[in-house]
Order: structure tokens, then sequence, then C-alpha cells
């Protein structure tokens, strides 16, 4: 193992999270001062020092020797090691000892979601789920996706609680292509991949990809890390996001199901990922995230639907990304309700560019938006703007000529497409652009294909203004800016699909949101992201956006859930988190959705942002069993086939009443060729608290809307004790207005809140006009 000191900055907070060696018998981490003016004068080096003391600790039968972590040479001298009590005892007795103190967890400064979750600073309990669930420790996630770059310091087993696999733990790390078996780990514990499919309809594999868990492309890497990743100090996308990278559930353990590769298609790989399911449940996952989706179709024929049924009647909670088709109605993926179905959402994290006016530095200073890796300022280049054309104003297509724009800065007002304005000013040989943009169009890291700034349309007015009146427009920009307590946030964003979904509209999804936008994690670092100049980059962690960086933050959070309440059933997990997400963003407004930063509604976010802390404690829950889902199937007038086909149940029998009305912890209205309806809900709570209370109802609820609860207080008994209620909710003469086809309906809450004690627990009401 090669010490390496490390550096002052971040040194305690970093090593206070990692904690490495394994847990047989009383041996654990500590961290031992050591006195360097005392170091014998036979050693050059501390670090010399420390290894021999450690060196003369072993040699006793049946003691683990000690295992050495770290050296630390700037915020303190002394080093880290995993220790019996007897080897610590003799180091401190030992001449130049200072002292020695247990490893404990730190509230680590991430690269931010994290702590926009507010994990690190603490909430329910004391010091917030983190702690209570000792960080995910020893919860097995489960990752379909495109596989797993082993070497990755995210997926590091060095600060794991203990390295010693789960007994329980049936998997297996599969060798392949450039993929050995022992690149697992107590951190990695499981890799296989899933390809018969896409071989048997005669796809071969294509040549960047591998027959392997290896990634081939960073997206498996990525959702991994965002879900249980460790630790690792320094991460950035070329000095964006700086910071210590880390997992929603650092101490849970991942295995990673490899069944989307480079060439494949839909058709092949529905085969392919119901063999990662199967196999990932008989392995003993606990929690499963898919990041991927298939074209909507019945519940029978839809291999997640299938897969994740088979799951959650096993215990395992599923969590599946809602898709990127937003921003209209009916757009939801992964929508059955056994399954969680997770939208993205902004964090309050912008990465900026100021583009200054003018020669030199006095100029007017714009904040504009970019991810463009460029650490040199660019000084007074050129600036063109097609003043009096609207074509060239707007960098049409093949409305740029190479004469004007060769070498310079072009600035282009809002036009249909960023992308084919960035091909425009490129292909005439425009050094790069400042564009206008209303933020309809999202562009991922890998899109700029040059330097890019993003500004909004009225700093564009002051560009324009600028250009049109100065005879030889000069123009500065500095790149790499990380911008922190961005309000407003969280916002639902502009790709993530929204409710209905379409093949059970009467449960709203989705279930919830969670960060998905510039969401930075581990990549592949043998892929090229782009060129500048005649350099190519290539990077360790990247800024990704989209739903599929929304589930595994759900994952982390259930991972920690599950290891704080290993009791909780699956249900119990969701409406958990469901009922204590929040609505309002950090200006105390309600989240907004984007692009037209309208009020959010829960068809765009469903019950609301995930709100890790507060989950851990939600007061009461809503319930539900697989018998409760087969009831709902027959509700959807699935005959016995299709039944069999969901639940595996051969015997399936709908005798015992068919019923949409499933115990859900939101309620829903929809409004078919009708604008008005009546709609009575029964629903069970259970009391997961520790002690008897009381709860009332309060609602909310628009013009239009009528809420009656039956009875409007309930006791509960210790903890398990159930209670009952029924809702009522009539809609009454919804229309829309005019022609706003967008418009779907509206909403409500009703909540039961805690007679002189702290919880609340709230769901949404919502009417909908069906597709």
């Amino acid at each position: 193992m090669n010490h390496q000191a490390l550096p002052l900055l971040g040194v305690i907070g970093f090593l206070a999270a990692c904690v490495a060696g394994t847990a047989e018998g009383d041996r654990r981490p500590y961290i031992v001062q050591m006195d360097v003016s005392a170091m014998p004068t036979p050693f050059t080096t501390h670090e010399g020092w420390y290894t021999s003391v450690l060196s003369s600790l072993s040699g006793r039968d049946e003691e683990a020797a000690p295992e050495h972590l770290y050296t630390y040479a700037h915020a303190m001298h002394g080093f880290s090691a995993v220790l019996t009590p007897r080897q610590l005892a003799e180091i401190q007795g030992m001449e130049g000892h200072v002292t020695a103190f247990p490893e404990t967890y730190a509230r680590l400064h991430t690269t931010r979601t994290p702590e926009f979750l507010g994990l690190t600073g603490g909430g329910a309990g004391a010091g917030g789920v983190w702690p209570a669930s000792k960080y995910g420790e020893d919860v097995i996630v489960g990752i379909v996706d495109t596989g797993v770059w082993p070497e990755s310091e995210s997926f590091s087993d060095a600060g794991m609680t203990t390295k010693a696999v789960p007994a329980r733990w049936k998997g297996a790390c599969e060798a392949g292509k450039a993929f050995k078996a022992s690149m697992c780990n107590g951190k990695l514990i499981g890799a296989r991949s899933f390809s018969k499919a896409l071989k048997q309809r005669g796809l071969a594999i294509a040549p960047d990809d591998y027959d392997s868990a290896r990634d081939y492309y960073g997206h498996g890497s990525h959702t991994s890390s965002t879900a249980a990743g460790s630790a690792v100090k320094g991460a950035s996308y070329f000095g964006y996001a700086n910071g210590t990278a880390t997992g929603i559930a650092p101490m849970a353990r991942l295995a990673m199901y490899k069944a989307v590769f480079s060439g494949d298609t839909l058709e092949s790989a529905s085969s392919d990922v119901l063999a990662a399911m199967d196999r990932a449940i008989a392995d003993g996952v606990d929690v499963m995230s898919l990041s991927l989706g298939f074209p909507e179709t019945s519940y029978d024929t839809n291999v997640i639907a299938i897969g994740a049924f088979a799951a959650m009647q096993k215990g395992i909670f599923v969590t599946c990304s809602a898709g990127n088709d937003g921003s209209d109605g009916y757009t939801i993926m992964n929508g059955a309700p056994w399954i969680t179905t997770v939208g993205a959402s902004t964090i309050d994290r912008e990465f900026t560019a100021t583009v200054t006016l003018g020669s030199g530095s006095g100029g007017k200073r714009i904040h504009g938006k970019s991810v463009y890796p460029e650490h040199t300022a660019i000084a007074d280049a050129d600036l063109y703007y097609g003043h009096g054309n609207k074509s060239k104003q707007k960098c049409d297509y093949s409305s740029l000529s190479r004469k004007e724009v060769s070498g310079k800065y072009v600035f282009c007002t809002t036009g249909e497409s960023l992308r084919e304005q960035m091909d425009e000013v490129q292909g005439a040989g425009g050094r790069g652009l400042i564009a206008a943009s209303n933020m309809k169009e999202f562009l991922q890291p890998t899109d700029y294909v040059m330097p890019l700034v993003l500004v909004t349309p009225s700093d564009g007015a002051a560009i324009q203004k600028f250009v049109t009146a100065t005879k030889a427009p000069k123009v500065s920009i500095r790149f790499v800016g990380t911008e922190l307590g961005v309000k407003p946030a969280p916002a639902v964003a502009y790709f993530s699909s929204r409710g209905p979904t379409q093949m059970s509209p009467a449960i709203l999804k989705p279930d919830i949101v969670a960060p998905g936008v510039d969401i930075l994690a581990a990549w592949v670092p043998n892929k090229e992201i782009m060129e500048i100049g005649k350099q190519k980059l290539y990077a360790k962690y990247m800024l990704v956006s989209g739903t599929s960086m929304a589930s595994p933050h759900v994952a982390g959070v259930v991972a920690l859930l599950r290891s704080a309440h290993p009791d909780w059933s699956p249900a119990v997990i969701r409406s958990a988190m469901m009922t204590t997400a929040y609505v309002k963003d950090n200006a105390n407004n309600v989240i907004v959705s984007m692009p037209n930063r309208s009020p959010g509604t829960p068809l765009d976010y469903g019950s609301g942002h995930v709100s890790p802390n507060q989950a851990t404690d939600p007061g009461l829950v809503y319930d539900a069993t697989a018998d409760d889902y087969v009831n709902f199937l027959c509700g959807l007038r699935y005959s016995s086939r299709q039944i069999a086909a969901v639940t595996g149940r051969r015997n399936a029998s709908c005798a015992t009443g068919a019923n949409l009305d499933l115990n859900y912890p939101s309620f829903m209205v929809i409004l078919n060729h009708t604008t008005s309806a009546t709609r009575t809900f029964k629903r069970v709570l259970t009391n997961v608290a520790g002690s008897a209370a009381k709860h009332s109802v309060s609602v909310t609820a628009p013009a239009g809307m009528k809420v009656t609860v039956t009875p409007s207080a309930l006791s509960f008994g210790g903890k398990g004790s159930k209670e009952g209620f029924s809702v009522t909710v009539q809609v009454s003469q919804v229309k829309r207005a005019g022609d706003d086809y967008s418009y779907i309906g509206n909403h409500g809450f009703l909540t039961w809140n805690e007679v002189g004690g702290k919880h609340a627990v709230r769901s949404p009401i919502v009417s909908a006009f069906a597709q």
C-alpha cells in the first residue's frame, strides 16, 4: 500500500468519514498522533518510523496484524491504523505517542447532493439518518446498468467499516473481458453481465465495449457511485463541482448487473434486463435501482414491472427512473405501483462563466452558465453579432459566413437549438459561442463541442446593446466557476417525465423527485470527452443529468432507511419518503416546474422532494402487501393469465375483490370524458413511532375540489397499531382555460398532524383529465 501524506485541507473530514479495516473481535480503526521530535535517529522519514512501530506489534498468535491506513503530515503528525486493544495499549506506552482516539464519522463537504439532501447537517434524531443508519452499513444495493469501472476510487473499500462481505450474500464477481474476479472487494461485492439475448439476435458487442461487467459508457459507474460510492477527496469535472464525492449511502455494498451494451436494442435487452433482475434477487440484494426503461406496455409484458414484483415479494425495494420525456403529462415510465418512480430535480448549485464586455477588466460583467473545461481565461477576444439580419442574429443554419466570423466569439439570440447554433458557429470558423437561452434545451457536458456560455435573454439584450454600439467589440471570458446556495432550488427539471402514468393513472406518479441535474459521480477514464485544440480530454468524474441520476439518489436513501429500520417493508419505506417529502424550495415558495418556472404540481414532483432525515421518523405509514397489488391488477381487469405473468402466482384469482384503491400515500381522481367526479378512498395508517399518538386531519383544497375525511381524528396505541379512515373527493366543473391542453388538473393536500407532537403525514390529492 502506498501511504502518501495527505494535504492539510480536508484530511480530518475525509478520514473521519472513511473507516478502514475489518471488524473481527475488537479490532477497530484509530487515529494516532505522534511527537515527531521523538523520532529515533535511524529513521529518515516519519512514515518509516510509523511503519516500524506497526510492524513491531505483529507476531502474536491468533492476532491479526495492524493495518496501516494513512500517514498524516500536515493537519497533524501521526497515522491511522486498525488495531486491537492490546496493540493500541502498546502504542500508548511508546515514547513519542501523544494521543489516540477511535475513528468517528464526520459531516463531509461533498460534491453537494448529500449536503443538499440534509445528510451532512443532521436532522431527525441525534445527527440525522447518516449516523442513525451507520451510513447504510452492509445494505446491498444492486444496480442494473452499463457496468462498472472497478478501479475508480469510488469503488474502493478502504473506507469500509468492515471489508468482510456479508455472510448472506450469494453473489459473485464474474471474470470477463478486461475484468478479473479479483477486482471486486468489500465495496463492490458483485459484478455480472448479461448479454445472451443481445448475442442471440446476432448483435455483436461493439469494439469499444466489453463482454464483461466492465463499464464502456460511464452511465453505470455514475449511477452506482451516486447510490453508494466511497468518499473521494478532490473529485471534480475539470474544476467544476470540486469537493469530496461520496455516495448517499457510503457504507453500503454495491453489486453491478450489466445488461446494457453498446449497439444494444430494446428488444434484445429486455431478456437480459430480466435475467439481471432475476440474478440480483437470487444473490440477495436489498435495494435494486434501474435507470432505464422500455416503452410503456401492460405490466404483464413489461420486464421491469415483472422483475420488480418478484423483488418486492422478497422484501427488495425497487426504484426506477421516471424517464426523460417531460415536460408534458402522461410521459411517465416505470409507473407500476410496486415500483418507486423517481423524477429529477435541480440542486442549489450552478456552474458559471463570467463574461466581461469590452477591452480590459473594467467592462460590464455578465454571469452566464457553462461547463466548458477551460481554465485559461480568454482575454480581449473579438466578438461578432449579426445585427440587422434575423437569421444571423439567431445563428440559423447556413446564415454565418467564414469571412465575418472566423476566429471570433459569436453572440446568438435565442434560437431553435443550441446544438445547431454551435454547429453553425463552428462551421463558420467561430472561436466560441455566447448564446441567449430560455433554458428549454438541456446540454450535457459532452455536448460542448466548443467554448459556450449561456446567458439569460435579459443579459442577452445587454450584450446586443453593447455590440451594436461598439465599433470593434471585445469580450473576455473566465470559465470554471461553481456557485452554491442558488435560489430557487430545487426545481423540477424540464426533461423529467410527468404524470399521470398511462398504464394505471389512478395511482399518482412520479412518487417523488430527487437530485438529477448536473450530478457529479464516477465515470470511465478511457472514454474521450472532447477535444480542445489537439488535446483529447478524459475524465474520472462526470457531470450528468437525467432521471437516471435521480433514481440512485433514492436507492441510497432507501439503503439508509433499510439500515436504520430493517423491519420496514418496501411499501413502508416508500410511504416514509413520500409523506415526509417537501414541496417548498429554499426561497420558501412552491417548487417550480421548468422550463417555464411555473408553480409545480404533484404531477411534476409527486409527493415532493425526498428528505432523508425526516423519512427516518415519519410517525405514520401506509403499508401494502403483494395481495393488495394482486387486487389492484384485478381492478385493472387483468385476466388470470396476465396476473400470473406479473405475480408468478399460478392460481391467481380475483375472488377476494378487484380494487383500484391501493393503500397508497396519495389520492388520484381521473376525469374520464367529464368535468366532474366523486371518488371515495379507504386508507389504513400504521404507527411506526415509539409511543401512542393522536392525529388530527387538515385539508387544503382548491376551488372546485371538496374533500371530506372520516373520522377527522385518529388515536393510535403503541408501535404497530393501525387505524383506518376514508376520504371522499368531489371535483366539480373543472375546465381547461380556452385551448390550454397542457392543463391537466388541480390538487390539494391531506395532512395528519400529531397532536402535541412533531409528525405531519402529508399526502397529495390530485384531479387530472384522462389522456
